[in-house]
């Protein structure tokens, strides 16, 4: 009888009403938003995970643009499936650059955290062309216009101060050479000097197949191959090993 009483009360009483619910509605928010001041503390730093480059990041650009997120996911779990399939599970350092993270647990598609040179080039361009050529049973579309479209970079610059706005460390120096980066990556024979010394392990070279121009594909393929490439796996585990 007690508790109905009291219960009745709290729904009779609209001021009472009200300031219970705020009460709770405060709690709730304090316990979602206050990780967020934290985030320093709980993402470790870990060796290897470096900003996007230029090209990488262009090709990210059109990775979310063309709605890939939707069926891919790039989160493994600790689970052991998962880790025998597709590799290491991910770290949360991995995407801490990644505005927005693309980890999640819909899989139309298989998770792409670690397909960075488990493939060829020349297997991305066909894929990209007509899934069925490499994988026949895909329900993936093609994108066979990604290969004919030159790849937009001339506000790059801009890209690079946005994220630098939300966190990403790029220096002056990297906002100055990004279009310079993205001619070095993506051509052959090409200087990169400069461009590995701002982005150790970049892969450099034509992805598309077509040297005379640089195509939306060029850097949707960049952006694939460094996929779990940064971090070497067995230094992480002795590490955390020894700690």
């Amino acid at each position: 009888m007690a508790r109905k009483f009291s219960h009745d009360v709290i729904e009779k009483n609209s001021i009472l009403l009200l300031v219970l619910t705020l009460i709770v509605v405060a709690i709730g928010g304090l316990v979602e938003i206050t990780p967020t001041f934290l985030i320093k503390t709980t993402i470790e730093d870990v060796k290897g995970v470096r900003p996007y480059s230029p090209l990488e990041l262009e090709g990210r650009n059109v990775y979310i643009r063309e709605g890939c997120y939707l069926c891919h996911s790039q989160m493994i779990r600790s689970l052991r499936a998962e880790v025998e399939r597709y590799g290491h599970y991910s770290l949360a350092a991995e995407s801490k650059y990644d505005h927005p993270f693309q980890w999640g647990s819909k899989r139309t598609g298989p998770d792409l955290a670690r397909i960075g040179g488990k493939y060829s080039d020349e297997w991305h361009t066909l894929h990209m062309q007509n899934p069925r050529n490499v994988v026949p049973e895909s329900i993936m579309p093609g994108y066979p216009f990604l290969a004919t479209t030159a790849l937009d970079y001339k506000h790059i610059e801009n890209d690079l101060r946005a994220l630098v706005d939300a966190g990403v460390p790029y220096s002056e120096e990297d906002i100055a050479n990004a279009k310079a980066d993205i001619e070095a990556q993506a051509t052959p024979d090409a200087d990169t000097d400069g461009l590995m010394a701002r982005y150790p392990k970049a892969v450099a070279r034509d992805f598309d197949g077509n040297p005379a121009k640089i195509t939306e594909l060029d850097a949707l393929i960049a952006y694939l191959q460094m996929l779990g490439t940064l971090v070497d796996f067995n230094d992480q585990e002795k590490a955390d090993f020894t700690q």
